[in-house]
């Protein structure tokens, strides 16, 4: 049987106020086609399927596609639990009805530990659970469950109770494990260390499918993170080759197959009049920008002008006046708002062109010129 391992879909995100769904539904159509061609059996998705548990009506159609396309269109069992982003209740609506057409789903920790049995491997099913869940249902071992380390354990003894020796018996588990290398947009996992457990609590498993760090990664031998299908952060990942994992459970192979994206992620530094040239590959002028001016202030007018070269640009820096080499920061998001506010846009020009921020009085002119040439639209 072939199983393809994924996870951490963020369906919903907003990057810079930026909407990213027609980056999401270019890896989903990969990963389908995937499924296709390498005959995948079965899809494991390691949980944070959305990026919050509230998510917009189009991120809901867009999660409904794909598994719908997934288990009907293409005919892949498909496992997914519920990760720390989920809404765990939400996610698992109907679990019961959707198994019998071969979605299979783990919102709230339950016990015993929820298990998708196939052919000739058993698939259980390890959704983000917090300590206090653990001690709750397993009050007989309360009080050896001291921290996310101790609940891990006991949650992974409950399963090697009772698995069957003659199957392969694989783990899909949402967790923070020790060691593993975050990226900027691991938000969670950086700020709640404390959940972190070392791999040995995974033994006697015969593949550990990983969701929560979003760089793709082995952490043991099949032990691994299949990480996110796209970058959605700048730093680090820039440099990730994105992919899904195909394990093979005849000889439990592990292959790498990697994903294209519809945006390549760069951070571009140097001068203004530099950058303004685009003097960098079309994949790059064209993908999601981070901008980093080396030589100025950067301002609204700035920001606009880099924005006709870099038309997808997310976020950019430049040096402030007075606090040397400290950065200033606007976003995509940032832009947006400003375009709505034409005072907020002179202030940046000021501040940006001349040093310095325009008094009450020459904002109060503005305007009345501003309103006087009929709000001449600005782009």
């Amino acid at each position: 049987m072939k199983i393809l391992h994924t996870s951490d879909w963020h369906l919903g995100m907003l990057i810079n106020g930026t909407d990213i769904s027609a980056d999401q539904r270019f890896f989903i159509d990969q990963i389908r086609d995937i499924v296709r061609t390498q005959e995948i059996d079965v899809v494991l998705i390691a949980g944070d399927v959305f990026d919050r548990a509230n998510v917009s009506g189009d991120a809901i159609k867009l999660y409904d596609d794909a598994v719908t396309g997934l288990c009907l269109g293409d005919g892949a069992k498909t496992v997914v639990i519920a990760g720390n982003h989920d809404g765990a209740e939400r996610l698992a609506q109907c679990s019961r009805l959707l198994a019998g057409s071969g979605l299979y789903i783990a919102g709230a920790l339950e016990r015993p530990v929820a298990k998708a049995s196939f052919a000739d491997t058993d698939i259980y099913m390890l959704p983000w659970a917090d300590t206090a869940k653990v001690r709750y249902l397993f009050p007989e071992k309360a009080e050896e469950i001291n921290g996310a380390e101790s609940a891990c354990r006991v949650l992974c003894d409950s399963i090697r109770e009772t698995m069957d020796p003659s199957k392969k018996n694989i783990l899909l588990a949402h967790a923070f494990i020790v060691n593993a290398e975050t990226s900027v947009s691991d938000r969670a996992a950086e700020i709640g260390f404390a959940s972190a457990v070392s791999a040995g609590v995974f033994e006697g498993f015969d593949y550990v499918a990983l969701g929560h760090i979003h760089k793709p990664q082995n952490i043991a031998d099949r032990i691994r993170y299949s990480g996110t299908p796209m970058p959605y952060s700048f730093g680090k990942e820039e440099s990730q080759e994105k992919s899904v994992t195909i394990i093979d459970t005849e000889d439990m192979s592990c292959r790498i197959v990697p994903l294209k994206l519809l945006h390549e992620r760069n951070t571009l530094r140097g001068a203004l009049d530099e950058l303004l040239k685009g003097d960098v590959p079309e994949e790059a002028r064209n993908g999601y920008v981070r901008v980093e001016l080396t030589d100025r202030f950067l301002g609204t007018e700035t920001m606009l002008a880099l924005r006709r070269v870099y038309p997808n640009i997310l976020e950019g820096r430049g040096l402030t006046y007075d606090e040397g080499n400290a950065k200033t920061t606007i976003t995509a998001e940032d832009l947006k708002r400003a375009a709505s506010d034409p005072a907020a846009i002179f202030r940046s020009f000021c501040a940006d062109v001349i040093g310095m921020e325009p008094d009450e009085n020459q904002i109060d002119r503005f305007m009345k010129a501003f309103e006087t040439d009929g709000k001449e639209e600005l782009q």
